[in-house]
């Protein structure tokens, strides 16, 4: 027999949820916004970029006249955005279901963030982690709250220097900064999730990846922007991953979904497992020290 693909049709209901979507104005976060949405969610969009956020809305309610979103601003490289977006939660909300860390840049060029961090650590981690830092006590009123973490296969070549984490003392190698920066999502998930487990009632926190997809993270690329029109997948199917990490309710804190074909490029989204390294609880500890001492979020 041959096995289902989890899609669309497998998630529940999820009238009377609250989820915060980051980065979804275009790519993955568009599409999990857009399938929350018709799910009967309540979704926040979290976006740097509050234009384009109204564009994304007002496309998605001419599908879905009754979706329910709200736009609230969030730049992940600014940590005085990410307390003043946390502020405003708390100010409108009495409960949040999942947070959905999907937020991503890749292969930029060096730059630094507003606090000093290296781009791709300081957005894709320590934003993330200050952001869930700020939030955890709103997730923890919420009975069954997930954290989801969105990495990538190229969590498998990272290797993070906790001496030089913003490439202050080596020539920066984009792609292995991005790499180091996926590897530090599954460190944080799986550390946060032995965290939580701790007491009974604390949120799940799972990881996800999109395997091979084709969005707008690939756009500093030449040559990746022609590969995406030949061997990418839909962003409808790379976004399945985080949104069945946040709905499937079979799912276990720790737990990993992404695509399971093609070296986890292709696919629709099963259980999967990421390397060995990501599993390193002593390198989970070191960074999980290393971004409360350049964040200054200590978790309650």
């Amino acid at each position: 027999m041959k096995k289902e693909n989890w899609n669309e049709s497998n998630i529940p209901d999820q009238s009377g949820k609250i989820f915060i979507v980051t980065g979804p104005t275009s790519g993955l976060g568009e599409e999990t916004t857009r399938v929350l949405s018709r799910k009967n969610a309540t979704v926040i969009m979290a976006a740097r970029n509050i234009k384009k956020a109204e564009s994304v809305a007002n496309e998605i309610l001419a599908e879905n006249k009754n979706a329910k979103i709200d736009i609230e601003e969030l730049d992940l490289t600014s940590l005085e955005s990410i307390k003043n977006f946390s502020h405003q939660i708390f100010k409108k909300y009495k409960n949040l279901d999942c947070l959905i860390n999907n937020a991503g840049i890749m292969a930029c060029p060096y730059s630094k963030t507003k606090d000093g961090f290296e781009i791709q650590m300081g957005t894709n981690h320590l934003g993330h982690f200050a952001l869930t830092g700020q939030l955890i006590s709103l997730l923890k009123k919420t009975s069954n709250s997930r954290v989801i973490n969105v990495s990538s296969i190229a969590h498998l070549s990272g290797n993070i220097d906790f001496d030089d984490l913003n490439w202050e003392k080596r020539k920066y190698r984009t792609w292995s900064a991005y790499s180091d920066s996926k590897l530090a999502n599954l460190y944080f998930t799986y550390e946060l999730s032995r965290k939580l487990k701790q007491t009974k009632g604390n949120p799940q926190v799972v990881a996800s990846h999109p395997g091979y997809t084709d969005t707008k993270l690939q756009r500093y690329s030449t040559i990746w922007k022609i590969l995406n029109k030949i061997a990418a997948q839909k962003a409808s199917i790379g976004a399945l991953g985080g949104i069945r990490a946040a709905t499937d309710l079979t799912a276990e804190s720790g737990d990993y979904f992404g695509s399971p074909s093609m070296g986890g490029m292709r696919g629709y989204p099963v259980l999967v497992k990421s390397n060995e390294l990501s599993y390193n609880i002593d390198n989970a500890k070191k960074l999980w020290k290393l971004s409360e001492e350049l964040t200054g979020v200590i978790y309650d």
